[in-house]
């Protein structure tokens, strides 16, 4: 099965490791719900969404730079909205090297 190539919702030529607010969305694998179900209109966090939630209240212990603002998890995604302190350089990194700096990949 081939899938639709996705339209970028991307600023050309906007470097997204510069200081700033950015939105963000994460989609589980396949969207499947591996965060937990919504019952009555509410969200219920199973043992994978708890996790998500712990890694997302500590984020900022770990990366000064990097401010955890407002966090919805879905069952099936989770949107966030990640602001960057300070410009850290991109010097020999992959291209788009401020999603790698708040993953981890490169601290």
């Amino acid at each position: 099965m081939t899938r639709k190539q996705r339209h970028s919702i991307r600023l050309k030529g906007y470097d997204y490791s510069q200081p700033g607010a950015y939105f963000v969305t994460i989609c589980a694998h396949n969207r499947l719900c591996l965060f937990g179900a919504i019952e009555n209109g509410d969200m219920y966090l199973n043992g994978a969404g708890e996790m998500v939630q712990s890694v997302w209240d500590e984020i900022s212990r770990y990366y000064a730079d990097v401010e955890a603002d407002a966090f919805v998890i879905m069952p099936n995604h989770v949107h966030a909205i990640v602001v960057l302190s300070r410009f850290r350089g991109c010097d020999g990194l992959p291209r788009g090297c401020g999603a790698y700096y708040i993953m981890g990949i490169y601290p």
